[in-house]
């Protein structure tokens, strides 16, 4: 089993910023993809950012590119996401998930395991 616990979320005017952490316990595999999604009322879940488990490949969607930035720390097997230059827009829940492979990496399909989330709100 895998256990993922997301942290961090919290209240930041425009242009702040804030780093989640996903700490991530029980089993894991060296194929695993790691990724951060959020949801906002009335709306679907969708990808935010993923990362292999070594650190060396990453993916964001277009919405966040250059803003976010996503890492791994194995030795505390945390994931990472740090957020700068944030906009209202970007007021949700954030979820971590972890998946095996790279099938469906900006898809909720491509995780199986999930944190509880955090909420980030964003005042402008």
């Amino acid at each position: 089993q895998v256990q993922l616990v997301a942290s961090g979320g919290g209240l930041v005017p425009a242009g702040g910023s804030l780093r989640l952490s996903c700490a991530v316990s029980g089993r894991t595999f060296s194929d695993f993809k790691m990724g951060w999604f959020r949801q906002s009322p009335g709306k679907e879940r969708e990808f935010v950012a993923t990362i292999n488990w070594s650190g060396r490949i990453t993916y964001y969607a277009d919405s966040v590119k250059d803003r976010f930035a996503i890492s791994t720390d194995n030795a505390k097997n945390t994931v990472y996401l740090q957020m700068n230059s944030l906009k209202p827009e970007d007021t949700a829940v954030y979820y971590c998930a972890a998946g095996r492979g790279w099938f469906a990496y900006s898809s909720t399909r491509g995780y199986d395991y999930w944190g509880q989330g955090t909420q980030v709100t964003v005042s402008s």
